[in-house]
């Protein structure tokens, strides 16, 4: 039996990191910053499927092997599952600075801006929840 009230509070949270995203991308701002919001954002709608369904949550931040867990609900295209996959990349344990640290560019947060907002209303339509009726 599925849990629409459960599946709907992670799409609030999705939400919350996604339009936090779109603010700092239209104010041209922090583009690393951006990235984590979008991974997160990624992340929670992703995790909603599972809600949903009534399967563990897993802990985990990787992108993929959370799509993998749940494709039978969601398909996502190729060229999609690289945008997962760069995503995931964002969302680091260690934010320190170091050598190997950079900013995503823009254009790139572009691209998976415009892919977390496609997949958000795609999750909505899979578990048949009106995204105008979640309030946050």
């Amino acid at each position: 039996m599925a849990n629409k009230t459960y599946a709907q509070e992670w799409l609030m949270f999705a939400i919350k990191n996604l339009s936090t995203a779109k603010l700092l991308y239209n104010a041209n701002h922090y583009e690393d910053i951006i990235g984590i919001e979008l991974q997160q954002a990624l992340e929670k709608m992703l995790k909603a499927i599972f809600a949903n369904e009534n399967i563990k949550i897993q802990k985990d931040h990787d992108l993929l092997k959370i799509y993998y867990t749940i494709e039978k609900y969601l398909k996502i295209e190729e060229n999609e599952v690289v945008l997962l996959k760069i995503a995931t990349d964002y969302y680091k344990e260690d934010r320190y600075p170091n050598p190997n640290y950079s900013l995503p560019p823009r254009e790139e947060i572009e691209e998976i801006l415009d892919f977390t907002q496609r997949l958000f209303e795609r999750v909505c339509n899979v578990l048949e929840i009106n995204k105008n009726e979640l309030v946050c």
